[in-house]
């Protein structure tokens, strides 16, 4: 599909987000769209929409993420956000954590071909060994991995203190919050905040919620 096939706001919020390396993001796109089913990436439907839907809404949560950040981006899976931030914002260290050995291959495929000097690692956000050596993030990032408390409880030990969870979540973010707000608490969390990313590029923006990990983890109350 590349640029070619898609709307003008899309081909204009393309160039916005990505600047000179658009054409790495076409690279990645055509990867998703060649592979991406056949490899239980993506949705035989998200094809049609890897642009606004996958590409661009993971690419501008760049916004919340500061300059030169060491970043992980946990159940990384077909490479979202993280591939997309690395090629918008070559000023990141970044780390892609992911359980499955073939979404692994995958990953390590991507990043040879787009020579995005990514790090990638096999596991899961709650193993020990995983805490050991991806520890002090200064950002944690995730995409449909989780429900919030669930998210909280795997990603904030990875993120050091007064660095941030930055979380993909859609419209009922909310009502995520309200229900898992004293589980977040109960992780280390301090209080979950929702920011739309993308507004001025995006018709539609992405809804992130963003909780920073607090100095120390609060101790429950003795009886």
């Amino acid at each position: 599909m590349g640029l070619d096939g898609v709307a003008a706001s899309v081909r204009s919020a393309a160039s916005e987000v990505f600047g000179d390396r658009v054409e790495q993001a076409v690279g990645y796109v055509e990867l998703l769209e060649r592979h991406g089913v056949e490899r239980g990436l993506i949705g035989p439907r998200e094809v049609d929409r890897l642009w606004e839907r996958h590409v661009l809404n993971s690419a501008v949560i760049g916004e919340r993420i500061p300059d030169g950040a060491r970043v992980v981006d946990v159940g990384s899976g077909a490479g979202l956000p993280g591939v997309p931030l690395a090629i918008s914002r070559p000023d990141l260290d970044i780390v892609l954590l992911e359980p499955m050995a073939r979404r692994v291959d995958w990953l390590a495929e991507v990043a040879e071909k787009l020579e995005l000097p990514i790090t990638i690692v096999r596991g899961r956000a709650e193993e020990r060994q995983v805490r050991e050596e991806l520890g002090g993030a200064d950002v944690v990032t995730a995409r449909a991995v989780a429900p919030l408390a669930r998210l909280a409880n795997w990603c904030l030990p990875l993120v050091r203190p007064q660095g941030t969870l930055v979380a993909l979540k859609g419209a009922s973010a909310g009502e995520e919050i309200e229900r898992d707000r004293v589980a977040v608490r109960k992780a280390g969390g301090g209080e979950p905040e929702v920011f739309e990313c993308g507004t001025k590029v995006l018709e539609v923006p992405s809804t992130v919620v963003v909780i920073s990990r607090l100095l120390l983890r609060p101790r429950g109350r003795r009886s």
